[in-house]
Formats: C-alpha cells, sequence, structure tokens
C-alpha cells in the first residue's frame, strides 16, 4: 500500500471514530437530559429527549454505511478490521440505549398522567440513573483513548445496577400487594427500571468491544478475574 493510499486510509477510519464519538456525544446528552427530566415532571424535555432519537438513528446509518464502504474499498485487516467491527457493534449499542432513553421518556409521561405511584417517588430510579449516565460516559471516554481497563470498572458496576433492579423490584412488589390498584403503575415502573438496566448492559457490552479491538481477544462472557487479566495485560 503506497503511503498516500496508507494515509487517506487512516484518515477514514480517524473519521469514522470522530463521528462514533459524535453520535456517543448525543446518547450522552439523551441520557442527562432525560434523568433530568423524569424527576422533575419537566413533561417538554421528555417530550425533546423522544423527538432527539431520530438524530441517533440518523448517525448509526451514516457509519454504518461508512464502515461498509472502508470494508468493501480498503479490505482491512488485523487491528484496522478489528476497530470497524468494534464501530460496528458499538453503534448497534449506542442506538439501542437511544431506543431504551426514547421508551423511558415516552413511559415516564404515561405513568405521569396515572393516578396512584410515581417516577419521582422512588429515588432507587434516580440512583440507577446516575449510575448509568456515568457508565457510559465512562465507556465513551475509554472508546475515545482506547483503553481497555475501564472494562473491569464498567463491569462491576453493571453488577450493582442488577442489584439496584432486584432492590425495586421486591419495592414495586411491596407496593402492589399493599395496594392493588397500584399493580398497573408499579408494572409500567418495573418496565422503566429494566429499561435503566439495560442500558447499564449496553454501555457494559461497549468496553468489552474495546478490549477485542486494542487486545485482539473476545471477553464476552467470560470471568471477571479473566476479564481483569485480559483488560490489564500488556499490549
Amino acid at each position: 500500500m503506497s503511503e498516500h493510499i496508507s494515509t487517506k486510509f487512516d484518515a477514514e477510519l480517524e473519521a469514522v471514530r470522530s463521528r462514533v464519538s459524535q453520535m456517543g456525544g448525543l446518547v450522552e446528552n439523551q441520557l442527562a437530559r432525560l434523568g433530568a427530566a423524569m424527576f422533575s415532571g419537566d413533561t417538554r424535555e421528555l417530550e425533546t429527549v423522544m423527538r432527539s432519537d431520530y438524530k441517533i438513528n440518523a448517525l448509526e446509518v451514516e457509519i454504518d454505511e461508512l464502515c461498509t464502504h472502508i470494508i468493501a474499498v480498503r479490505q482491512p485487516v488485523a487491528s484496522d478490521l478489528r476497530m470497524i467491527m468494534t464501530v460496528i457493534k458499538t453503534i448497534t449499542d449506542l442506538e439501542r440505549i437511544g431506543d431504551k432513553a426514547e421508551k423511558i421518556a415516552r413511559m415516564t409521561l404515561d405513568i405521569g398522567r396515572q393516578d396512584g405511584l410515581q417516577v419521582s417517588r422512588f429515588n432507587e430510579l434516580r440512583a440507577m440513573m446516575d449510575k448509568v449516565l456515568d457508565m457510559v460516559r465512562q465507556a465513551l471516554d475509554a472508546f475515545a483513548r482506547l483503553d481497555t481497563t475501564v472494562a473491569p470498572v464498567v463491569a462491576e458496576r453493571d453488577k450493582e445496577i442488577d442489584r439496584d433492579f432486584d432492590g425495586i423490584t421486591r419495592l414495586l412488589i411491596t407496593h402492589m400487594m399493599e395496594n392493588p390498584r397500584n399493580i398497573s403503575t408499579a408494572l409500567d415502573i418495573l418496565f422503566v427500571a429494566k429499561a435503566i438496566e439495560r442500558i447499564g448492559d449496553h454501555a457494559t457490552n461497549i468496553t468489552e468491544y474495546i478490549v477485542y479491538m486494542v487486545r485482539g481477544k473476545d471477553v464476552r462472557h467470560v470471568t471477571p478475574e479473566e476479564l481483569n487479566q485480559v483488560a490489564g495485560g500488556a499490549r
């Protein structure tokens, strides 16, 4: 490959990474606005979060097309191919985070129109939202810096989110048992909690892709000990 072609290829790869960072910024902003609006009862902001999802979807399509072009024209191998595959997987998870945010906003609006339980009553949900937003920020920062050491940290936070979800499930069951009229709304709030929990899963996925890109090893479904060893090992 000539130096001219190589330089152009490197520029294309960097452009793709830049677009992923842009998409990640939109997702992060969407989550931050959602976290504030769902507990303040700001219906306009919730509606804005719902409408902004199309921007994230459009970027996913654009980046996917760029990656397809690079694969077809450049035929990348080794670390370059791993980078493209990581980008394709990462934008899929980012798009799904955006979808979850849109659904949470819509469900929060629906709950607000009902009598009975309200999302704002549950500090447990607020804590979960704060944690997953931090996880997404960590994952995006790790992508920008190609930092594999973040993966075990985010994986551990994901376990906390799972425990938080179990806790709010038990709390909502108690509310339903105490007052059967709360069952419908409690189930809606449980849906919100599950969507938040899934955002944590997607953030975890992104950090695992980074390990694959940098280390060349698939760390999905490995033990925490194996993840620590691979993520912190020598390149």
